[in-house]
């Protein structure tokens, strides 16, 4: 049964982060803005000017008193210490913002907004360093932890794509609605009516494993080589699109939520945790092999797109209502998953011990 954080909104809460220090920040349409104790009480509430919807919120990763809030193409940076006006605003986006990233080094803000841009903030110049592009909306971004200069993003252009902030363009891209062509050619034409939208994106601990959530209910699993990154797990996880996915700091224990109503947690250390001598090598040995598989039997070897059927979460949750956002904390010394969905509520589950 989930704990309800109640008193904090009046509007559908859209957004979450946690602190190192165990705040927690949550974002809702017309500006609203809380935060909460780990006891689920709101100690500050704010609604941000002109009332746009606060779509991402983050803390600094090296300043836990510091929140970057964005609402409309605005980003708003707080003190949580006195919640009250901003100390400062950048405005260096074109439309709505979906998505915000810090790097661990606390030196560049990045946010992703609904033209496809995303504006890299130099936090100590406090100018625009880099405008990266998507061809559609740009849904999520995200830095790779241990590396400041990178980050990885995706989009409803159905892109993935990897950058390092010395280049404009991107250093790797993949086409999911490609891939699953390619792969799926000769089963059922189903992927054409449900294409994998890109929804959210998540890096590992280790900066190396990424995962990506689409509205073809499919979480995809990539691991990063050099300036490149391969498919290394696929499986089909929520009946209709995956609009969340959250890697916990356990070593690949990751989150996802649904527009389904389901929270769903997975273990997938068994299938991505072992190194590889070379990944890339070892996943194009792999398609190779099924592509003569496939010749001899006339039909494709799922598993040359490292489908797993068997894939199983280690935990269920029938949340009941469309999942905004996810997010994860220490609460009275112990994991929860903090759940944001189209109610003023926020959900508070308890998480097996790894």
């Amino acid at each position: 049964m989930a704990v309800k954080w109640a008193g904090g909104h009046c509007c559908s809460v859209l957004c979450l982060d946690a602190s190192a220090e165990g705040l927690v920040a949550s974002g809702a349409e017309r500006g609203e803005l809380a935060l909460w104790d780990g006891g689920g009480s709101p100690v500050a509430q704010l609604r941000l000017p002109q009332e746009q919807d606060v779509t991402s919120v983050v803390f600094s990763a090296r300043r836990p008193s510091t929140l970057y809030a964005s609402h409309g193409d605005t980003i708003s940076v707080l003190d949580v210490r006195s919640l009250q006006e901003p100390l400062q605003r950048f405005q260096v986006n074109e439309e709505e913002i979906n998505c915000l990233s810090v790097n661990d080094t606390d030196s560049s803000l990045a946010a992703a907004d609904d033209s496809g841009a995303i504006k890299v903030v130099d936090l100590e110049s406090k100018k625009v360093s880099r405008s990266l592009r998507h061809s559609n909306i740009c849904s999520s971004v995200a830095f790779r932890p241990q590396r400041p200069q990178s980050l990885v993003s995706c989009g409803l252009d159905m892109q993935v794509m990897l950058w390092n902030l010395q280049k404009a363009r991107p250093l790797w891209t993949m086409n999911l609605q490609e891939c699953d062509m390619e792969e799926e050619s000769s089963q059922s034409a189903g992927q054409f009516f449900n294409p994998p939208l890109a929804h959210s994106l998540s890096v590992a601990s280790c900066g190396n494993i990424f995962s990506c959530g689409a509205q073809d209910g499919k979480i995809r699993i990539f691991r990063v080589t050099g300036v490149r990154f391969e498919r290394e797990l696929e499986f089909q996880a929520h009946s209709l699109g995956v609009s969340q996915v959250l890697f916990m700091p356990e070593a690949y224990w990751l989150l996802s939520g649904g527009n389904d109503g389901k929270v769903l947690l997975w273990d997938v250390s068994s299938n991505v945790g072992k190194q590889q001598k070379s990944p890339a090598k070892s996943l194009h040995k792999k398609k190779a092999q099924a592509a003569a598989s496939s010749r001899k039997d006339g039909k494709l070897n799922k598993m040359a797109s490292n489908e797993q059927p068997g894939v199983v979460p280690k935990l269920s949750i029938e949340h009941g209502e469309k999942v905004n956002w996810l997010s994860c904390a220490e609460i009275k010394g112990s994991r929860r998953v903090l759940v944001a969905d189209q109610t003023s509520s926020v959900s508070v589950y308890a998480l097996p011990e790894s």
